[in-house]
């Protein structure tokens, strides 16, 4: 897969709050996120033949699209799930002051 290029949104669920804060804390620490917001939510979905309704947590992770590979290696180091949901939105428009701000927080790629 392509590597995705420009500031994006990439969307991630976990199980818990705890798992969910592990997640955040570890990717803004190593500057492969800028910011990462936490929303309990209500899931639906099938897994392995079966309907599944869970309680789960989506981080909203507000970051630079070319870290992704980076990012999606040390998600799946830290998450618990066999196949946790790791999807990448671009960020269209936004305030140039908020891109900005995400790009200093954000480590080049190198």
């Amino acid at each position: 897969m392509e590597t995705p290029t420009g500031y994006g949104v990439v969307l991630v669920t976990a199980g818990n709050i705890q798992e969910a804060e592990a997640i955040a804390n570890a990717l803004v620490e190593a500057k492969l996120a800028a910011c990462v917001s936490l929303l309990p939510i209500h899931s639906i979905y099938t897994w392995q033949g079966e309907l599944h309704k869970e309680q789960e947590w989506q981080l909203v992770i507000k970051t630079d699209l070319a870290q992704f590979p980076a990012m999606e290696a040390k998600i799946k180091e830290l998450h618990s799930y066999e196949v946790p949901e790791i999807i990448a939105l671009p960020i269209v428009a936004g305030s140039q002051a908020y891109l900005q701000w995400i790009s200093q927080q954000v480590k080049s790629k190198e």
